[in-house]
């Protein structure tokens, strides 16, 4: 039976009480000013500054927005039934960010929360077969949209700042580097990169040792740019790429590496991944692996990341990183973490965005544009203000794999900072 507009009227009078009571509650910092579909305004203060505006253009977002705030702003947004007014969405999500704490209190949100956890095994679910749908959800989308941010590498993952004043450029060939130096390459060595992405990190590796490497993807668009790159470069003989999930693979090798991948095993599957890592290690091989995390305890992934940005994925806590390490029996000879170096590059992947934004809308359409734009910014937000940062770690089986002292890294990643700078300046 169709509902009368007085029973319309009030589910909306109700979704704003209720949404109401929550942002008396979130907003500790700044200024939210909310104007609903009929014009009338509500005003939520913290403190003055800052301030964002956001328009409600559809009667029922507010009861949505109180249920999932995270999954139903961004929709809203997505779609077009959330605008601002006199700010931008940049400055709607610092201003959700710094009040972040307090949302996480809201009781609403406990018991969202609280169910999340419970499913999360299920959420993050990725056997072989679901795996590559979870990955071609993403990473199969038009290689021309993702050069038109990327950096010329196609790299996307998080770059390394050093000095913080590099192009994205520089700051991609720096992390590339940064991580070919702790692998410690020698002549002779194989090499396995999982999860490889275009094949960058690959052929950077080639060009450091005479060394072979495998590079794996369940990425069908990936695989095949990755595979003429190596041809291109007149490397297939040493750098070969296979469509392949790495627990198929059945070699033995020196080194392995894997960056960005890890965010996409699933908390119910790190036990199986490290396992793998162990079996495909040879004797005194370690592993490099490059993936984002969090500081805070074992939590979930953003509801709205998850259902349109990468599905099955989920950035874990170190406690239960290590933890699956230390049931594998696996080494972890060295950590290091990047605090706001994502943060740094997802700015620059936006102002690439944004500069395209009329080609990518070519491309797919504006609801795109505006979905990737809420990622981009969102992911930003969640490096510089929440509790995402990087984790490089290396493990190994055996205690005596890699050097007794961190040295060897520092001296290789000079030769090679002082190599890539002469061939750079050959190429000039």
């Amino acid at each position: 039976m169709a509902e009368t507009s007085a029973q319309q009227s009030k589910r909306k009078k109700l979704g704003m009480v209720l949404l109401s009571n929550m942002l008396k509650r979130f907003i500790k910092k700044g200024t939210l000013r909310v104007i609903e579909s009929d014009g009338v305004l509500t005003e939520f203060i913290g403190t003055a500054e800052p301030i964002a505006t956001i328009c409600l253009h559809e009667p029922d977002l507010p009861l949505k927005m109180f249920r999932n705030p995270e999954l139903h702003t961004g929709e809203a947004y997505m779609n077009g039934t959330l605008t601002f007014q006199g700010c931008t969405l940049k400055d709607f999500l610092d201003l959700f960010s710094i009040n972040r704490g307090s949302m996480a209190s809201y009781p609403m949100q406990k018991i969202l929360r609280r169910l999340s956890r419970a499913v999360r095994s299920v959420q993050q679910h990725n056997p072989i077969g679901k795996a590559r749908k979870n990955v071609a959800h993403h990473y199969d989308l038009s290689a021309e949209m993702y050069s038109l941010f990327l950096d010329k590498d196609m790299q996307y993952s998080c770059a390394y700042f050093e000095n913080g004043n590099e192009s994205l450029e520089e700051a991609q060939e720096k992390k590339k580097r940064h991580i070919a130096a702790k692998l410690k390459l020698q002549d002779g060595q194989r090499i396995l990169d999982i999860g490889c992405g275009w094949g960058g990190m690959a052929l950077y590796l080639a060009q450091r040792a005479n060394i072979h490497v495998l590079g794996v993807t369940l990425s069908e668009e990936q695989h095949r740019i990755a595979v003429q790159r190596a041809k291109d470069a007149g490397l297939s003989d040493r750098v070969r790429f296979e469509l392949l999930d790495y627990r198929k693979v059945n070699e033995r090798f020196d080194r392995i590496v894997s960056v960005g991948m890890f965010e996409h095993v699933g908390v119910a599957r790190y036990d199986e991944f490290f396992g793998r890592v162990f079996e495909l290690l040879q004797h005194d091989g370690f592993a490099l692996l490059h993936s984002i995390g969090h500081m805070s305890p074992p939590s979930v992934a953003s509801p709205w990341l998850r259902k349109y940005i990468f599905p099955g994925a989920y950035s874990p806590a170190l406690s239960e990183t290590l933890a699956a390490t230390e049931r594998q029996h696996l080494w972890v000879s060295d950590v290091e973490v990047l605090r706001v170096h994502y943060a740094d590059t997802l700015v620059e992947w936006n102002k690439r965005f944004q500069k395209n934004r009329e080609r990518i809308a070519e491309i797919y359409d504006e609801r795109f544009c505006r979905m990737w734009e809420f990622y981009l910014l969102s992911a930003e937000t969640m490096f510089r203000t929440g509790a995402q940062m990087v984790f490089q770690m290396q493990l190994s089986r055996i205690r005596e794999a890699t050097g007794l002292t961190r040295d060897y890294m520092f001296e290789t990643e000079e030769l090679y900072r002082q190599q890539d700078a002469e061939k750079n300046g050959e190429q000039g």
